[in-house]
């Protein structure tokens, strides 16, 4: 028998003005998406902003669906957008912010576990690891890849066949 640890390395910071400019530009843009999110049913806004490496930042928010399986993550929805229109460009972060009826959620929200495969797909596919801002009302964490959100992260890796 083993033991196996697994560590994730998360940098707390107290507001939002402890970050570089880039990234409280990045934090504003999620915002503005969380503001337009579709929640009617859960009144759980979720906003999401990613910045390329071309610099253009792409904005994304939840949608719901009365049929709840229908609806999509504000993650997803904003690096599906992202990965078709510049299928060749990496992502360099994602911000990830929540708001209900009372305003931003005082602790940062995680992605979900498929928005975090999708994520960390992304990093694969691009061959680059990229770094996400989890937003609350008093503390951002950042966390430097996506692959630290998904430990024993499935890769695909077993889904490449033998050539005969």
């Amino acid at each position: 028998m083993k033991n196996i640890n697994i560590n994730t390395h998360i940098t707390v910071f107290e507001s939002q003005s402890e970050l570089p400019v880039a990234d409280q530009e990045l934090v504003e843009a999620a915002k503005e998406a969380c503001l337009k999110a579709y929640a009617p049913y859960s009144s759980f806004n979720v906003g999401a902003a990613i910045r390329l490496a071309n610099g253009v930042i792409i904005k994304g928010n939840n949608q719901e669906n009365a049929a709840y399986p229908s609806g999509l993550c504000a993650e997803r929805v904003a690096m599906f957008y992202a990965n078709s229109s510049y299928p060749d460009v990496a992502v360099l972060g994602i911000a990830v912010i929540a708001m209900n009826d009372d305003g931003v959620i005082k602790n940062p929200i995680a992605p979900c576990g498929s928005c975090r495969q999708v994520l960390l797909e992304t990093e694969l596919r691009m061959k680059q690891e990229f770094y996400t801002l989890l937003i609350g009302a008093t503390e951002v964490y950042k966390i430097d890849s996506s692959a630290a959100l998904l430990p024993l992260s499935f890769t695909g890796e077993g889904l490449k066949r033998k050539k005969p």
